[in-house]
This record gives structure tokens, sequence and C-alpha cells, in this order.
């Protein structure tokens, strides 16, 4: 362990990478929240699928010399929109997913095999790299990540309720058609954002763990998304902490604290009654909740 962590000058390294730990809390804040739904929408495959495209984008923006962010944002959007527009049932999304993944990694590696650059570059958007945010990037990164939080504040009831059930959802006159492409923009966005810090290859320790834990140990609609939160805060600024004593990547330590808050969950909601694991009687907090956007 000595030869793995050296903490010596920790604090002069904590000031070296300063922008990597306010990008990681803000990374959290995205994370966790945008989980809840991805989570709701059995969406995790699709995560993955858009982190694919994303990478392709990022690896076509470095070898081009271009905005890394850019490149990354450019990938996850077209990724969301196919996914969200093609695969309206979960058979035909998952199809469309499956296609993209592939496709995405191939470009990616193409690109990074044509790049000449420092070959720490390549590696940081497959796994992530502690130093990798700069003033520019954390000014965009904070852009979208608040234009992300907005969007899901403008549509967190009737994009949870349409969650819950769309049928209902779309008999009661709800655009869940309109919902669901706009929330895989978002989703988009926060999956672009997220590899910057952690990696195409590990997003979903970020956008699907913490919120997976989250509701092993509750479904209320208040401490859902406030514990998914936490976790994916915690999971990420533990996460680059522990990589400045160490000599690896900060995605191994993100996804390894991500984990173990699960387990723990996991073995806490196990010994839990389920009333109190959903906060109410009946057990449809979220359900009872998104209900009230419905019109009367």
């Amino acid at each position: 362990m000595g030869d793995l962590f050296d903490f010596s000058n920790y604090g002069e390294l904590l000031l070296l990478v300063q922008n990597s730990i306010y990008a990681g809390a803000l990374l959290g804040v995205v994370g966790g929240l945008i989980g809840v739904f991805v989570m709701m929408r059995d969406l995790p495959f699709a995560v993955h699928g858009i982190s694919e495209l994303s990478f392709a984008g990022a690896s076509a923006a470095l070898l081009l010399g271009a905005n890394v962010v850019i490149g990354s944002t450019i990938g996850s959007l077209l990724a969301a929109l196919l996914i969200g527009v093609l695969g309206v049932r979960a058979r035909e999304r998952n199809s469309i997913i499956a296609v993209l993944m592939p496709f995405g990694l191939g470009l990616g590696i193409l690109f990074l095999a044509l790049y000449e650059g420092r070959s720490a570059n390549k590696f940081g958007l497959l796994t992530g790299q502690i130093v990798s945010v700069d003033n520019e990037q954390l000014g965009v990164l904070i852009g979208i990540s608040v234009l992300v939080v907005i969007g899901l504040v403008i549509m967190w009831r009737p994009l949870t309720f349409a969650s819950v059930d769309a049928d209902v959802a779309r008999a009661r006159g709800l655009p869940v058609t309109a919902l669901s492409v706009a929330f895989m923009i978002l989703l988009g966005l926060a999956v672009a954002v997220s590899i910057q810090v952690v990696g195409a290859l590990l997003v979903m320790a970020l956008l699907v763990t913490p919120a997976a834990a989250a509701m092993r140990v509750t479904s209320s609609p208040l401490l859902t998304p406030l514990l998914s939160v936490a976790f994916a805060v915690v999971a990420m600024v533990g996460g680059i902490l522990l990589a400045l004593g160490g000599g690896l990547p900060i995605s191994p330590f993100v996804t390894t604290i991500s984990f173990l808050i699960y387990v723990v969950c996991r073995i806490v909601g196990a010994r839990m009654p389920k009333t109190r694991r959903s906060g109410d009687p009946s057990g449809v907090a979220f359900a009872g909740t998104s209900a009230a956007v419905l019109p009367r």
C-alpha cells in the first residue's frame, strides 16, 4: 500500500487539481439527479451507448485539434437524439443502442490510432484524467451542467409521471414522446461532461450506480434524488482525493467507492421493512407524487 499511495506534498497537489474537484462535485450533482430518471426509465444501457458515440466525438476533436468537450457533446447529442426518436419501444431502443455502441467505439479507436499526440490524452478519454480540466473546460462544464439541472427541474414532475406509467400519462394529455426526447438530450449532455473526468468506459459509475444505490434504501420522491446526489458527489470527490495519492487514473477509485456504496445500500435495504424503504404505507411514493401533475 505504501508503494501504491504517496500523500507527501498533498496540499500542493490539491492546488493543482482544484478544477477537477469542482468539476467532480458538480458532476456528482448532475449525475445523481439524472441517474434517478435513468433508473426509473430503465436506461442504463442507453448511458453506455451514448458514451461510446461521445467517445468518438471527443476522439475526433482530439485528432483535429478542436475542443474535446464540444466534440464529446456533439457525439452524445447525436446518439441521444437517435435513441430518443427511433427507440420509442424498449426492444427498438435496445437494438439501436446495440448498433451504436460498436460503431461509436470503432470510430473512437480509429481516431485515436490516427492521433499522434500524447498517449495520456488517448488513455484519458477512456478512463478519465485527474488533471484534465482546465479553466476553459470548467467553464463549459459549468454551463452545460446548469443547463441540465434547469431542464430537469422544469420537467421533473411530468417526466416522473411519464416514467412511472407512460400509457396513462399519454392518455391524460402529457407529451410523452417530447418529454422522452428532451430527457435523452439532457442525458446526452450529462454523459458528455462526465466523460471528461471519469472516461467513456466507466461513466455508468456516475450516472447509474448512485441512483441504483439510493433506490435500494428508499423510494421516497424526496430522499431518492438527495441520496443519489450525495452518493455521486462522495464517489467523485473521494475518487479524486484518493487518486492524488496514487499513480492510477481517477476512474478505478470512483468506481470502487460507487460500488461499495451500492453494496452497503443493498445490504441495508435488504434488512429494512418495505414500508420504511418506500417512505409511505403503500410503497408507491413516486407514482403518487407524479400523479399530482395530471389535469383534473
